[in-house]
C-alpha cells in the first residue's frame, strides 16, 4: 500500500512537472516534453507544505491555476515556434477571428471542428489531471515524514534557481543553470510572462503616453523621378530565408532568374540590399507604417499612438509635387480606418476590384489580377497626374495558398473568366499542407515574381518599382533563430535613382549583399535622397 502511493505521488510530481517544461516540435503546434524543472511546482509544493492543514482544500484553486498556467506555456513555446515571436494576448487574440476564417478556407471543416473539440478536451483534461495529481501531493503532506521530504526538497529547488538563475535569461529559451559538473535544467517560469502581458496592457490603455522616436524630414524635391510613376509593392512574408535556405532558393531560383530576364529585357537595371523589419511573421501593418513614416514602429502600442498623432506620411511628399496617391488593397474585405492618417487619395479595397473569376482562398483575388485591374483603374488613363501607389499583396500570406496560375494574357484577367476551367480546378485542389508550409511558401512566391515579371513585360514606359520584404515568412516556414531581414528591390531605368542607391550600400542585381543598410525606416531618407536632385 505504501510502495502504491509512493509510486503514485512520483507519477503526480512528474506529470505536473512535464506540463509545465514541454517544448516545442518545430514547425507545427505539436509539443514535446523535455527534463527541466518547473520553478512554479517547487512554490506550490511549498505552499501545500507550509498550509498542510488546508492542503485538501487548496487542490481546487490550485488545480485551475494550474490550467492557467500550461495554457501559458504552450502559448509561450509556440508562438516562438510557429511566428518567431512571443504571442501577445492583447494584441494578437484581436486578430483570432480573421484568423480562423482564413485558416476555414485553407483548411475542410471537420479538420477545424476537431481542433477546437480537441482543444476544450484537453483543457478538461488537464485540470482533471491537476486536480488528481494535487489530491496525491496534499494527501502525502497529512504525514510528517513526507510532508517535511517534499518540502525541504521544494526548497532546495527554490533556492538552487534562485542564486543560478541568470537575469537575462531569455523569456522563450530554457537554460541549463548550476555551477561545477552538476547542473540543472530550469524551465523558465510561466506566470512572469502573465506579467508582462498585464503591463503591456496597463502601458497601452493607460493614461501614461510612450513618446515616439521622431522621424525624418518627409519633404524632397523629387525632380529625380522626372514625373515617373513609383510603385510600392509590399510583398508578403518576403524575407530573407527565400536566399538563406538552400532549399527555399533552389525552388525559387528559376521564377527568380524569369524577373532578373525580364527586368534586362525591358532595358531596366535592378539594385538590390537587405533592411531589418520591425516585425517577424506576422504584423504587416507595423512594416507598412514604419516606411511610410520613416519611423521605427516595433508594437501596436506604438502603431495606435502614432496613428493617433499628427505626423505626416511620405504620401504628403508626393502629393505636394503633384502626385495621385493611391492604396491597391485586395486583401482589404472591411472599413479601413487607418486610410485617412495615409492620406491616400483613393483606397482600392476587394469591392472596388470587382473580381470575378475564383475564389483563390480567403484573400480570393490573386496579385496578378490586382496589378492588371490597378492599370485599368490608374495607369492606363489619360490624361492623368503621375500616381504614387502602394500595394500589399495577399497571396503570399499565410496559408499560402491554394495559388492562382499565371495568366500570360494578362487582358483576359479582367473579363468573366480569366482562367482555363481546368487550370483553375488544378490550382483550386492543391491546398497547403498546414504542417508543412514550406512547400506552399515557394509556389507562392514563384507567382508573385512571375506576376511582377510579367508586369515589367507589359509596360514599356519608364516609372520606378520598389519591391519591399514586409517581414520574414512565421518561424513554421522560416525556422528558429532565423534574423529579422527583407529584401528591398529597385527596379527602372533611371540611372540617378539607381546609382544614389549604390552609394547607399545597394549593390547590382537581384541579390543584397548579406550585411544589412539597416533598419526599414532608414530607407525613407534614402529614397527621397535618390528621387530627388540638390536644388541651385
Amino acid at each position: 500500500m505504501v510502495q502504491g502511493r509512493s509510486t503514485a505521488l512520483f507519477a503526480s510530481l512528474v506529470l505536473l512537472n512535464a506540463s509545465l517544461t514541454f517544448e516545442n516540435v518545430w514547425p507545427t503546434p505539436a509539443i514535446r516534453f523535455g527534463y527541466a524543472l518547473s520553478i512554479e511546482l517547487a512554490v506550490c509544493i511549498l505552499l501545500l507544505a507550509a498550509a498542510y492543514r488546508w492542503a485538501g482544500r487548496l487542490t481546487r484553486i490550485l488545480a485551475a491555476f494550474w490550467v492557467v498556467l500550461v495554457v501559458g506555456r504552450y502559448l509561450a513555446v509556440t508562438g516562438p515556434g510557429l511566428y518567431g515571436r512571443e504571442f501577445n494576448l492583447y494584441w494578437d487574440s484581436a486578430h483570432l477571428g480573421n484568423v480562423a476564417a482564413m485558416l476555414a478556407r485553407a483548411a475542410p471543416w471537420w479538420l477545424i471542428a476537431a481542433v477546437v473539440v480537441s482543444a476544450v478536451l484537453v483543457i478538461g483534461l488537464a485540470y482533471v489531471l491537476a486536480r488528481a495529481a494535487f489530491g496525491q501531493v496534499a494527501a502525502a503532506m497529512e504525514q510528517r515524514g513526507p510532508r517535511v521530504a517534499l518540502g525541504s526538497l521544494a526548497a532546495a529547488v527554490v533556492l538552487a534557481y534562485g542564486v543560478a538563475a541568470p537575469r537575462d535569461t531569455n523569456p522563450h529559451v530554457d537554460a541549463d543553470l548550476g555551477a561545477g559538473p552538476v547542473r540543472v535544467a530550469f524551465a523558465h517560469p510561466v506566470t512572469p510572462a502573465y506579467v508582462r502581458q498585464a503591463r503591456f496592457v496597463l502601458a497601452t490603455t493607460g493614461p501614461a503616453a510612450r513618446p515616439l522616436p521622431p522621424g525624418p524630414p518627409l519633404d524632397a524635391n523629387l525632380r529625380a523621378l522626372g514625373g515617373a510613376d513609383v510603385l510600392l509593392v509590399f510583398v508578403e512574408s518576403y524575407g530573407a530565408i527565400t536566399y538563406d535556405e538552400p532549399n527555399v532558393a533552389a525552388g525559387l531560383a528559376d521564377a527568380r532568374a524569369a524577373l532578373e530576364a525580364a527586368i534586362h529585357d525591358t532595358g531596366r537595371r535592378v539594385v538590390s540590399a537587405y533592411v531589418t523589419s520591425p516585425t517577424f511573421g506576422a504584423s504587416s501593418w507595423l512594416a507598412h507604417l514604419t516606411l511610410l513614416t520613416g519611423v521605427e514602429i516595433r508594437d501596436q502600442y506604438a502603431y495606435t499612438a502614432l496613428m493617433a498623432s499628427r505626423r505626416e506620411t511620405i504620401l504628403a511628399a508626393f502629393k505636394r509635387r503633384g502626385y495621385r496617391t493611391v492604396a491597391l488593397m485586395p486583401g482589404m474585405r472591411q472599413a479601413w480606418p487607418e486610410g485617412e492618417f495615409y492620406g491616400f487619395d483613393v483606397i482600392y479595397g476587394r469591392d472596388h476590384l470587382a473580381y470575378q473569376g475564383p475564389q483563390f482562398g480567403w484573400w480570393s483575388i490573386p496579385d496578378q489580377y490586382a496589378l492588371a485591374k490597378f492599370d485599368d483603374l490608374e495607369r492606363n488613363r489619360r490624361p492623368r497626374a503621375p500616381v504614387f501607389a502602394v500595394f500589399p499583396t495577399s497571396t503570399t500570406h499565410v496559408p499560402f495558398g491554394p495559388v492562382a496560375p499565371y495568366q500570360p494574357d494578362w487582358a483576359r484577367l479582367l473579363t468573366n473568366e480569366p482562367y482555363d476551367e481546368g487550370e483553375a480546378a488544378r490550382a483550386l485542389a492543391a491546398r497547403p499542407d498546414l504542417t508543412n508550409l514550406r512547400p506552399s511558401y515557394v509556389r507562392a512566391m514563384a507567382y508573385e515574381f512571375e506576376s511582377l515579371a510579367g508586369y515589367l513585360l507589359q509596360h514599356a514606359d519608364d516609372f520606378v518599382l520598389l519591391v519591399v520584404g514586409d517581414h520574414q515568412p512565421p518561424a513554421a516556414v522560416s525556422g528558429t533563430g532565423a534574423p529579422w531581414d527583407v529584401p528591398v528591390h529597385v527596379i527602372g531605368r533611371n540611372a540617378h535613382v539607381l546609382d544614389r542607391l549604390l552609394q547607399h550600400g545597394f549593390r547590382p542585381g537581384l541579390t543584397p549583399e548579406r550585411l544589412t543598410t539597416g533598419g526599414m525606416h532608414g530607407l525613407v531618407p534614402m529614397f527621397f535622397e535618390a528621387f530627388s536632385e540638390v536644388e541651385d
